[in-house]
């Protein structure tokens, strides 16, 4: 792990990432030493920054050391941390430390390997996302809703769950976006209210963008899902699953993951 450049694992505890949250994240694939869409995780890092109002970050450096990070690995996972840094009073920056940059490898995740035959099990949450336009799409590093998602996920015999807002409108899954499939069109659910806008559900649109597809962005109620012909979801280590059960309902179409399969497999080939 490094910590604004330098190899360690402390962190001082008046970090507004432990205070606060203050800050966010993303979490990219690595392949024989390259962070696959490297320019969207750091877009991605960019906007949240933006939105998030945070100290001005270092990007170049921030590249430099997400890249050596990397380097070593066949195939890894790399995660970076930004927050706000340490200091200020209260809930005040003013006369913090700037921008605390964190990067770290952890080992490839299995998992999903065996997924991408047999299908993924959904099942919906009782935990609900709040609505928070002001928050919606970015990935910060306030995730106590994740966490409680997954608590109740692990309690159960599904892969990933199925997650609604406080209106009923489905928003993504524990770790994941999807997308689905009516016949000839695809749907992929309105994030403006909550949710996280992640690296392959974009690269994914724009893919689809550049063949010429449309897809429908929606609001939308669960029952629209379970009267899908197919359901796909997707993070960047999946980076793309079937789905074969939402609650009772079981699905065995599989045309639009394919489609996406073939997308990311031109990414990793590039």
């Amino acid at each position: 792990m490094w910590i604004n450049g330098t190899e360690q694992r402390t962190l001082p505890v008046s970090d507004r990432a432990t205070q606060f949250g203050d800050g966010c994240f993303t979490t990219a694939a690595v392949h024989n030493g390259r962070i696959q869409l490297l320019a969207a995780h750091l877009r991605r890092l960019r906007e949240g920054c933006e939105r998030l109002m945070m100290p001005d970050v270092d990007w170049s450096q921030l590249e430099k050391e997400m890249r050596a990070a990397a380097q070593p690995h066949a195939q890894a996972v790399l995660k970076v941390i930004l927050s706000a840094g340490a200091g200020g009073r209260g809930y005040s920056r003013k006369g913090g430390s700037g921008a605390t940059r964190i990067v770290s490898v952890a080992p490839w995740p299995h998992h999903y390997q065996p997924l991408q035959t047999l299908g993924v099990r959904l099942r919906t949450s009782p935990v609900r996302l709040a609505q928070s336009p002001l928050l919606a799409g970015i990935k910060h590093l306030n995730r106590l809703e994740q966490v409680m998602i997954r608590a109740h996920l692990d309690q159960s015999d599904a892969d990933e769950a199925l997650v609604l807002d406080t209106s009923g409108y489905v928003v993504e899954c524990c770790a994941a976006n999807l997308f689905w499939r009516q016949g000839e069109r695809v749907f992929t659910p309105d994030l403006t209210h909550a949710g996280v806008d992640g690296v392959m559900r974009r690269y994914l649109m724009e893919q689809m963008a550049a063949a010429g597809l449309h897809c429908d962005v929606v609001r939308c109620e669960a029952t629209q899902l379970q009267a899908a012909d197919e359901i796909v979801i997707c993070n960047a280590l999946m980076p793309v699953l079937p789905v074969r059960q939402l609650d009772d309902r079981t699905f065995s179409e599989r045309a639009l993951y394919q489609r996406f399969q073939h997308s990311c497999y031109l990414m990793e080939a590039k």
